[in-house]
């Protein structure tokens, strides 16, 4: 349904016309039959593009390939941590550093689970904001050189930490 343009629609959409330059070079210029505008043609398909090559494997991202019975016995604290780290008393890029350290000494070490200490969040009312260490930890695992030999990161027991503290199981090397 279409209407007939006005006069002065008609003067204002020649104006438009004549400001309007082709996007490729050399495209003709369309003519208007009678100073109206030309309806749109359909709109094409899109034109199918050839399979993209399968790229590498993405890596997995920490805490994606833990299957249930360690996340039972991690939840119940009956895995005991092969070796700790505290982070109380240290700012981010000491603390960025020194777990960065510490991720690869347990790694050439042998170590399946890594506590890390963090400390608990602030008590008071809501919203509590947590601490900026453990804020920033599982960006700085997820982003870190040894992403791919981290298995998962969950919440501690409460016997070892609870809420100010994290497990980082990592994955036996091959």
């Amino acid at each position: 349904m279409s209407r007939r343009l006005s006069p002065e629609e008609s003067a204002l959409w020649a104006k438009v016309v004549e400001s309007v330059r082709p996007i490729r070079a050399g495209a003709p210029a369309r003519e208007e039959a009678a100073g109206e505008p030309e309806p749109r043609p359909p709109a094409r398909k899109p034109l199918a593009r050839a399979a993209a090559p399968p790229s590498a494997p993405a890596r997995p991202r920490p805490g994606s390939t833990l299957d249930g019975s360690w996340d039972r016995r991690l939840g119940r604290g009956a895995v005991q941590p092969d070796m700790t780290l505290d982070l109380h008393g240290h700012n981010l890029a000491t603390a960025y550093a020194l777990l960065d350290e510490r991720l690869e000494r347990a790694l050439d070490s042998g170590v399946r689970v890594l506590l890390l200490i963090t400390g608990k969040p602030p008590q008071g009312e809501p919203p509590v904001a947590r601490g900026r260490i453990r804020a920033a930890v599982g960006d700085w695992l997820a982003a870190s050189r040894h992403a791919g030999d981290i298995a998962a990161v969950r919440n501690a027991h409460p016997r070892h930490g609870g809420a100010g503290a994290l497990y980082i199981v990592l994955r036996r090397r091959k």
